[in-house]
């Protein structure tokens, strides 16, 4: 039996039937305002709280803003990097200002995928981590779309070689059907897709999972929304393409 990781996430476990299968590289894919961030946050938080070490690759925000921001939902890690709970990789500075003073683990050169898969390894290493979310992969090959698949492949089998649940945060445009990147889908165990539509006057967010590898999942989509304290996703009810429904 292959185990499962719980989301931390309320709802999102009854949607995968139980939890993400360990090991498993996900991608998480949603347009703007989709809520990627924060339910990636919100998933290394989980973890933390059941004591599984936590990894989280800054692509496109200062670590200092990520801190800032997981604060805001009650989510201070700062007292967890200290107990080696919780590992920032600076991968949006290049170690220019201060944060080569203050930031431990930091990726130079991102046209190097070879030194950005050496310090997260390093940092997996360090930490024992059991989650990894990378946010945003996309960020990795937005210049050369034609390595998105390789570039995710190589990140999965680091991931899944060292024992790591990983979730990659994949950006995409409004309205746009793919998941971002060409053959990306095909290289990992899970797809969830997140969106942002206009139904009857107003913006509503939902979830569906398009795959997910060694587990049963709802085949609906579920509305879910963003409080104070994160994601609460609504496994009880579907969003329809007018309405929202109950379900027995």
């Amino acid at each position: 039996m292959v185990g499962r990781v719980r989301t931390g996430i309320p709802g999102m476990d009854e949607v995968l039937h139980g939890g993400i299968p360990e090991r498993n590289v996900v991608l998480l894919s949603g347009g703007p305002g989709t809520g990627k961030t924060i339910f990636s946050q919100q998933f290394l938080w989980g973890g933390i709280q059941n004591g599984e070490p936590g990894i989280y690759v800054a692509l496109e925000e200062h670590p200092l803003q990520v801190r800032g921001n997981m604060a805001g939902f009650g989510w201070d890690v700062r007292k967890y990097e200290e107990e080696g709970l919780f590992a920032m990789v600076d991968a949006f500075t290049a170690g220019v200002g201060k944060s080569r003073e203050y930031e431990r683990y930091i990726v130079h050169d991102l046209t190097d995928i070879k030194e950005f898969i050496d310090v997260l390894r390093t940092a997996i290493k360090d930490i024992g981590a059991k989650r990894v979310v990378i946010d945003s992969v996309t960020t990795l090959y937005i210049n050369k779309p034609a390595m998105a698949r390789s570039v995710v492949m190589q990140l999965k089998r680091v991931l899944a070689g060292l024992g790591v649940t990983g979730i990659l945060v994949s950006q995409i445009s409004a309205g746009e059907r793919g998941f971002g990147g060409p053959g990306v889908e095909h290289g990992v165990d899970g797809i969830i897709r997140l969106d942002l539509d206009e139904i009857d006057g107003k913006l509503k967010r939902s979830l569906i999972v398009w795959k997910m590898r060694g587990t049963s999942h709802s085949m609906r989509r579920h509305p879910f929304e963003i409080t104070d304290r994160g994601i609460v996703v609504y496994p009880d009810r579907v969003l329809m393409r007018k309405t929202v429904v109950e379900l027995d």
